[in-house]
């Protein structure tokens, strides 16, 4: 058993080469005629074929905004549950790239003093109650 034969066997076909009649078949597995069968017949994903293709003929729909800010969310719980956060701790939500809003949802006990660039109102009240202080930036 050749290199050859083994390797049909074991892979199955051989791909076509695409080098004319000699290399596996006149049209090398393009089919006969239209642009693909071209040497140069790439066309671009979407066309079809000079018809007016599926990305135009649909409406456009809705609005997308490139200056979206993505806001990122905290509840005073999570600061009450995380053990590397003490008592007396000043807290700086202002570093990152993101702007920081703290939520009121949950229980606080930790006087904290805490940077952001968003409170909510109850958020305030609470961390105020807990003898902690506010800083807007």
């Amino acid at each position: 058993m050749g290199l050859e034969q083994y390797l049909k066997a074991r892979i199955g076909k051989k791909k076509k080469r695409r080098r004319g009649p000699a290399a596996g078949g006149k049209t090398c597995g393009r089919g006969t005629k239209g642009q693909k069968a071209r040497k140069s017949g790439h066309v671009r994903p979407g066309f079809e074929g000079g018809q007016t293709p599926i990305y135009r003929r649909l409406p456009k729909r809705g609005f997308t905004s490139h200056t979206k800010k993505e806001i990122r969310l905290i509840n005073l719980e999570t600061l009450e549950k995380d053990k590397e956060i003490f008592d007396g701790q000043v807290l700086d939500f202002t570093q990152g790239k993101k702007t920081t809003k703290i939520l009121g949802q949950g229980i606080l006990r930790k006087k904290l003093i805490v940077q952001a660039s968003a409170f909510s109102r109850t958020a305030r009240e609470k961390i105020e109650k807990a003898g902690g202080k506010i800083k807007l930036i």
